[in-house]
């Protein structure tokens, strides 16, 4: 596809649709590791802080090697589906077994209780990164536009926000439910993480059956490198390496307050029914943010409008920190702001797929399962290092589970939730003042792409 086609592609919408099925997938699947599975650990099962962060810290040193595994597996399927289907199609049903597998409560003790929790926790984590890595590199085989991409992406987005708003409404409602319980309990967990489970599966399926691989370009070279020769160069990819961080910091951030903010809801603001509206508000927001993607994206650019949203979300952050949680309609305000700017944690999947181009152009590597997996590696251990730091800052703020906190205590969960995350948030975005790929540099990439490919 040359420069002039890539500006007269189109974006096909309802193809967009059916992609952004594999991420209500997703999110079916991690919704509930990611919301619950920390005070699931403490409060249902009982491990210490100390053995839910070893658990955390050996899960990703096994991804550091699993994920990029994983990436070039991928990279060098070959089968009448495409390289990145076939995972869609036939390992949905293994992630579906190890997520029930991480919400059963095994009847063992001591290290026993660790070491399975540990085991199914490595499970789930792989089978998803089988699922939602391939995932993720298929836009980059349904689309070659830049913007067409990223449009694709904000209908990923679009899914994200839609499944996001219906389990923040409806987990703990369920979890109560099942457990036939004022409070939550094992099997109320069990029974929910079996619903997201099972609806799950037909999404990845319905996707993975519409969204056919029509792109193909050959690698720079006309053949694959090794993994020992292309993993040094995409991390030469200053620009990859910019939107990994930036994923991986803002990921940190924002995983540690979704954690913490049931804790926050429960002990500071007070009332267990307000985690219903608050989180269903905040997805709502995002939902409308993520509808907005493709008009903020193209209109501002997709680093500038990044920038814009992020900001906004920090500030959001601030004001709730220092204004006192005891006023329910400024609390969906700020929580509707804030949701309203988490759209922006798509934008990096745009990017990506930018960064790609870029280091074909730049580098002479195309690697698209191997590069996002750079990106599955980031999201998991920011997810692993938030369980592990907050879990233990819960600890040292002398946090008691099941019962009446300290004011100290409901302080350091307020800090927790808002000014912690909103520091890391921060961080994020100054290395993406150093992001290089604007709209026009596109352009020229594409243009030196094609003229090398066509030898013009």
């Amino acid at each position: 596809m040359n420069n002039a086609a890539l500006q007269e592609e189109k974006t096909n919408w309802g193809l967009g649709v059916f992609y952004g099925l594999g991420e209500v997938g997703s999110q079916l699947s991690w919704y509930m590791i990611n919301t619950y599975l920390t005070i699931y650990y403490t409060d249902i099962v009982g491990l210490s802080a100390g053995a839910i962060s070893a658990i955390m810290l050996i899960a990703r040193i096994w991804d550091a090697i699993n994920d990029p595994m994983m990436g070039t597996i991928a990279d060098r399927t070959h089968t009448r589906w495409g390289r990145f289907r076939p995972y869609l199609m036939f390992a949905p049903p293994f992630l579906a077994l190890f997520n029930l597998l991480t919400f059963t409560v095994f009847p063992v003790q001591g290290l026993k209780k660790v070491i399975i929790c540990l085991i199914c926790y490595i499970g789930a984590g792989m089978a998803y990164t089988a699922v939602n890595l391939t995932y993720c590199a298929l836009v980059n085989v349904i689309a070659r536009g830049s913007q067409v991409r990223m449009n694709y992406a904000s209908c990923r987005a679009i899914g994200n926000g839609v499944v996001q708003m219906i389990l923040s409404a409806a987990a703990m409602p369920l979890i109560l439910y099942f457990g036939k319980s004022d409070t939550p309990n094992a099997h109320g967990y069990f029974m929910t993480a079996l619903c997201c489970s099972i609806a799950m599966l037909p999404c990845f399926w319905l996707c993975a059956w519409k969204c056919k691989e029509t792109v193909h370009i050959a690698p720079p070279s006309g053949e694959k490198k090794s993994v020992l020769k292309t993993l040094p160069l995409l991390c030469k990819n200053k620009n990859l390496m910019i939107v990994v961080f930036a994923v991986f910091a803002g990921a940190m951030g924002s995983m540690a307050r979704m954690s913490m903010l049931t804790f926050y809801v429960i002990y500071v603001v007070g009332n267990p029914m307000m985690i219903a509206p608050i989180f269903t508000t905040m997805t709502v927001c995002q939902l409308i943010g993520n509808f907005l993607l493709p008009w903020g994206t193209k209109t501002f650019g997709k680093k500038t409008y990044m920038l814009i949203t992020s900001f906004t979300q920090i500030a959001g952050m601030f004001v709730m920190f220092l204004i006192p949680a005891n006023n329910s309609a400024f609390l969906l305000v700020i929580s509707g702001i804030i949701g309203f700017t988490m759209c922006n944690a798509n934008i990096c999947t745009g990017m990506l797929s930018d960064c790609i181009e870029y280091g074909d152009w730049k580098h002479g590597v195309r690697e698209e399962g191997l590069t996002y997996s750079f990106l599955s590696f980031g999201v998991k251990l920011a997810t692993a290092i938030t369980g592990a730091v907050t879990v233990l800052l819960l600890a040292k703020i002398g946090y008691v589970p099941n019962a009446e906190q300290t004011e100290a205590t409901k302080n350091g969960i307020n800090m927790l939730v808002n000014l912690f995350p909103a520091v890391i948030i921060l961080i994020s975005n100054i290395a993406m003042l150093f992001y290089e790929l604007t709209p026009k540099k596109m352009d020229e990439i594409y243009r030196d792409l094609d003229a090398r490919r066509t030898g013009v």
